[in-house]
């Protein structure tokens, strides 16, 4: 049975899933016109919240940069301090270089597929719902349902079942390891933390993200850049040998130029997820004026995890020399970095080479990875949620019976939590892989398919930025050449959230 679904997974995750990958993101950044790189600006400002006056969002809604959070969750995990070690273990410092290429490819993808989320979200439960389930039945089939709902199938396999067992097991064993703390305990905590915010609804998880995950990932940083200024002088050195390895023009490098390639690749698109269809269902739940708004701030995410953290944990491995290159077919060590250590093995690369890198830098690198690993997987787990919970609102339609399903999957979630914490993740990473790759290449074929919408979004938002009237609240997909029928555009027309002046709200018909 293991040999058939290592057999599967191989076949999911082959390197067509990553030419797809990459294939895709260039096709989106040309149809864009580089949008990831043409409007950081327009992001920086929406993430800072200014396209939103004072009274224009409901009090139960979710922000924009709640949504951003919610979304960085899931991207920003263990993959960022295992993930890039490992890439540099097997593919050398030029993995990082590629991982910056498929990271910036990917943002055009994330732009598109989080538009798609926002322009067909569903009201539901005083907030919004969607992602590609949704925007598959209503904007690829016209109402026809087999897609998406295999596409949602695979999300609660994935997301409620698989992976949260997962994470569980990297947060009880990092602290056993660095602190002796039983990981039956560290599973208990867990699941009393998860219940408290999963059992509170969409708000409640929202602005725990809106919190936590800034935290994490500024801390994170902040820590990195101590361990850079205290190396200052070999940044630029280290940066060139990123380059010049990526193109294998370091000789220690140069027979595993096409190792960087993949690996980078590879460790990119399973860190970023960018096209995968996780961050849509996150960007569909924001209160905003425009999808587009939306599909940019979710672009920008990929850089918070692939630029900036991603690259943070990469260069403090590669300045400090804490690290071992191998050969993937024969496990010969090809170099060693000055502050490889004899325990370094192709087995063992991960989570170690950053603490390692860490303890040289500034000490104390096993309990800094110990707390990173912490945050980066709880939160991870709050997203594996979100996404699952919203494929079922999806499968049962919000009906009674379904809100009966979605309680006892609340409890299967939380089970599968805590078994993890005691258990090795054994096959669970496997059937995990296996459920986020089919979502991948469901949502990736769809989003090549029915892109036009989300570009058609783009222009108008462009047009409106001209015009000085981004902001507003009249946003008609029918009106921009969209088919179908968009009630929830409609109602939020009728709505009109512009201030005119403090503390009155003008109404506008459509």
């Amino acid at each position: 049975m293991e040999v058939i679904i290592n057999g599967l997974n191989s076949i999911v995750w082959s390197p067509v899933l990553v030419y797809l990958c990459l294939g895709a993101g260039l096709f989106f950044t040309l149809k864009t016109s580089g949008v990831q790189f043409m409007m950081i600006k327009e992001m920086i400002r929406l993430l800072l919240g200014k396209d939103v006056k004072e009274g224009e969002r409901s009090k139960d809604s979710i922000s924009g940069f709640e949504a951003m959070c919610m979304s960085v969750s899931g991207r920003v995990g263990t993959g960022n301090i295992a993930g890039v070690a490992t890439a540099i273990a097997l593919g050398g410092p030029g993995s990082i270089f590629w991982l910056w290429m498929i990271s910036l490819l990917g943002a055009a993808s994330s732009y598109v597929e989080s538009t798609l989320g926002q322009l067909y979200k569903e009201k539901f439960e005083g907030g919004y719902r969607g992602g590609p389930a949704y925007y598959f039945k209503k904007g690829l089939l016209g109402g026809k349902t087999w897609y998406g709902n295999l596409f949602a199938m695979s999300t609660v396999l994935a997301m409620l079942i698989c992976m949260p067992s997962t994470q569980s097991n990297v947060i009880a064993g990092s602290l056993k390891t660095a602190v002796g703390v039983p990981q039956w305990m560290t599973g208990l905590i867990i699941v009393g933390f998860l219940s408290v915010i999963v059992f509170g609804g969409a708000k409640r998880l929202a602005k725990f993200a809106g919190i936590v995950v800034p935290f994490m990932a500024v801390i994170y940083i902040i820590i990195a850049v101590i361990v850079l200024a205290l190396n200052a002088g070999d940044i630029i050195p280290s940066l060139t040998l990123i380059v010049k390895s990526a193109f294998g023009k370091e000789e220690a490098f140069a027979g595993i130029a096409g190792a960087a390639i993949s690996w980078g690749v590879k460790r990119g698109i399973y860190s970023n997820e960018a096209g995968q269809g996780t961050g849509p269902a996150s960007a569909a739940a924001a209160d905003t004026s425009h999808p587009a708004k939306q599909g940019l701030i979710q672009a920008f995410s990929i850089y918070i995890d692939s630029i900036f953290v991603c690259t943070a944990t990469a260069l403090m491995i590669i300045i400090t020399g804490a690290y071992k290159v191998f050969d993937g077919a024969t496990g010969k060590t090809i170099f060693a970095g000055k502050g490889a250590t004899s325990s370094m093995s192709m087995g063992s690369v991960g989570a170690a080479n950053t603490s390692t890198a860490l303890d040289i830098g500034i000490g104390y690198g096993a309990y800094i990875v110990a707390i990173a690993i912490v945050f980066f997987a709880f939160t991870t787990l709050l997203a594996f949620f979100w996404n699952g919970d919203t494929a079922l609102v999806y499968l049962t339609k919000g009906s009674e019976k379904g809100k009966k399903i979605r309680f006892v999957s609340k409890l299967v979630y939380l089970g599968f939590t805590f078994s993890g914490s005691i258990a090795a993740g054994g096959m669970a990473w496997t059937f995990g892989d296996i459920g986020i790759g089919i979502m991948a290449w469901i949502n990736i074929v769809g989003i090549l398919i029915m892109h036009k919408p989300a570009i058609a979004c783009l222009k108008d938002y462009k047009l409106r930025m001209k015009e000085n009237r981004e902001d507003e609240w009249d946003f008609n997909p029918n009106k921009i050449g969209i088919e179908g029928n968009f009630s929830v555009w409609d109602e939020i027309r009728r709505e009109g959230r512009d201030t005119v002046e403090e503390g009155a709200v003008e109404l506008k018909t459509s």
